[in-house]
């Protein structure tokens, strides 16, 4: 499997541990902006840092650039975030994953921002020391999870024909509407569990 990491410019969780171990795994590194200041932090070098590099100190893109990382420098004023033009870039390319760490926290507007385009880049999941997040499409099967917390949150006006087996509350072709919450916080208990359902879009958040 060809992976990519990338680091935006949000919260990374208190234990960097956890990033640290996680990036053991093979995958090209790539930041967005302020995401360098992550890396750094990390100790891990970056194949490209692509943004307007409004938020990241000229100290560690001159680090980078003596280590080897392309530097690619985009105007502040555009009509695409850093984020955007990041994982539309990593699209193009033949990467199976996408794993997009410091997603979230931050100003609410950039974590909103950041939230919408995992449904236009599927192939991302939105990963950190205390949850998972990322897009069900149709089909999915959970191994090895038993115990876990799994949400389910709808962001279209319905999922229809929500199936849930292995869960401590299982489902049988809901309706799932928007702005209800009764997906929140189910628990894996069996060694497999599946989620299926025949139209709508459907975001999962698996607690760590």
């Amino acid at each position: 499997m060809k992976r990519a990491f990338v680091f935006l410019n949000g919260e990374l969780s208190e234990d960097i541990g956890f990033y640290k171990e996680y990036m053991t795994k093979s995958g090209d590194i790539y930041c967005a902006d302020g995401g360098a200041m992550h890396a750094y932090r990390l100790g891990k070098v970056p194949v490209e840092i692509i943004g307007d590099m409004d938020s990241v100190s000229e100290e560690i893109l001159k680090y980078y650039e003596s280590m080897g990382t392309v530097i690619k420098k985009f105007p502040k004023d555009k009509d695409f975030t850093d984020g955007e033009i990041i994982l539309e870039y990593l699209n193009s390319k033949d990467y199976n994953e996408i794993i997009v760490f410091a997603a979230m926290g931050g100003r609410t507007d950039h974590m909103l921002t950041n939230l919408n385009l995992i449904f236009k880049y599927k192939k991302a999941r939105f990963l950190s020391g205390k949850e998972e997040i990322f897009i069900i499409d149709n089909y999915f099967k959970f191994e090895n999870k038993k115990g876990s917390e799994v949400s389910f949150v709808p962001f279209s006006d319905e999922v229809s024909q929500l199936t849930l087996k292995g869960f401590k509350f299982p489902l049988d072709k809901h309706s799932l509407k928007r702005g209800t919450s009764i997906c929140m916080s189910n628990i894996i208990i069996e060694g497999i569990a599946e989620v299926s359902f025949l139209k709508g879009t459907l975001l999962c958040i698996v607690q760590k």
